[in-house]
């Protein structure tokens, strides 16, 4: 009996302990890590070659073909580790010489070592969410129209062969199609405005896109060499059913295909003769573009006119005309210096006797941002 007694106490307070008794804490989860893109841009472009890059303990390079990247003008990295604004990197280079360190649209601050002169050092913000979120790192491009609520978002690549990366090293380099591509760009600005397309879009809180193709970033193989007159029904480029076309150029800058894709209704594929109809969301017809049988566009608004745009002498390189209702009604001149980040556009009105407008745009060659542009009077 007091054995009884005895037993059934110590399963009681055996069973008081166990209930008192803490459970084990569950471990903290691990932080996702954070990432940042960088570039090092030489001095004096050469071979390409890869530099050692030391990075503080917790970080590391991300491995891989399209994170580590050799051209003739620089070499970009992308870096992994915790959440930080200042994260040192330096970087050793025997026999070259960095002249400039670049991260999203930023030239950042080298310090320099004294008796090392190929070593530099550097802070980098770790704060990005994934890798393909920080491409503004390897792109080169100007903003002339950045707000979509204008009803036009409007961006210039600025294509240099010595930054040459991906499959284009190994085609021939595409100086006419980058050179024919700003040409389309900047004769459909002036078609989209004078037809009121994008005063209509303005009014709808839709916008159109102009893009052309890089040349230079892995993350986004951009090729072969093309240029978008995209439709996005909403401020965003997460618009729903949203229409992209992509006019793929040959050698005489020539469209020759558009591969349309419409948000959850994949790619339709246009040859020239082919209209393709763009539709906002509520199906209503926006424009047409049918590509022509000389490589140009015909843009058609829903009730007209009909604009044109050609070559006189066959290259969209050189120039192109822009035709209204079968009246030639402009002509397009543009040169891209991108060495010194210089782009020069001129639009000439017909009659011929009207005065040219020229507007020069300079940007820094090494990441885009417009610094000033300088428009003729009209």
């Amino acid at each position: 009996m007091l054995l009884r007694r005895c037993g059934a106490i110590l399963l009681a307070a055996a069973s008081v302990l166990a209930f008192a008794a803490p459970a084990a804490a569950a471990p903290d989860p691990v932080p996702a890590p954070n990432y940042a893109g960088f570039r090092l841009v030489k001095a004096i472009p050469g071979e390409p070659g890869t530099p050692q890059i030391t990075l503080p303990a917790g970080y590391e390079l991300v491995p891989g073909a399209s994170t580590q990247v050799a051209s003739r003008a620089e070499y970009y990295s992308f870096v992994r580790g915790p959440r930080s604004e200042a994260v040192t990197v330096t970087v050793d280079w025997p026999g070259t010489w960095v002249g400039s360190v670049v991260a999203t649209d930023t030239r950042l601050p080298i310090r320099r070592h004294a008796g090392a002169p190929y070593r530099i050092s550097f802070t980098l913000p770790v704060t990005w969410s994934t890798v393909n979120a920080n491409q503004a790192t390897v792109q080169v491009w100007s903003m002339l129209q950045p707000d979509t609520s204008s009803g036009l978002h409007w961006r210039i690549e600025h294509n240099d062969p010595d930054r040459v990366a991906g499959p284009w090293t190994s085609v021939a380099w595409p100086a006419t199609q980058a050179a024919s591509v700003i040409n389309y760009m900047i004769a459909s600005e002036a078609v989209l405005q004078d037809s009121g397309l994008v005063a209509e879009a303005r009014r709808k809180g839709h916008f159109f896109s102009l893009m052309g193709f890089e040349t230079n970033n892995v993350l986004h193989p951009d090729n072969p060499p093309h240029w978008h007159l995209a439709y996005y029904p909403g401020l965003t480029y997460g618009a729903p059913k949203a229409h992209v076309p992509h006019f793929w150029v040959d050698a005489q800058g020539k469209t020759y295909y558009n591969g349309m894709d419409i948000q959850g209704q994949g790619r339709s594929r246009f040859y020239a003769g082919d209209p393709a109809q763009i539709h906002d969301l509520d199906n209503n017809l926006v424009v047409t573009l049918t590509i022509r049988a000389d490589g140009g566009l015909d843009i058609d608004p829903p009730a007209g006119p009909r604009y044109s745009i050609t070559a006189p002498d066959g290259n969209f390189s050189h120039q192109v005309d822009v035709s209204r209702d079968g009246v030639p009604w402009r002509s397009v001149v543009s040169r891209d210096h991108v060495k010194i980040g210089v782009l020069v556009t001129q639009v000439k009105e017909h009659p011929a006797n009207r005065p040219h407008r020229t507007t020069v745009y300079q940007y820094d060659a090494l990441t885009g941002v417009l610094n000033n542009t300088w428009p003729s009077p009209n």
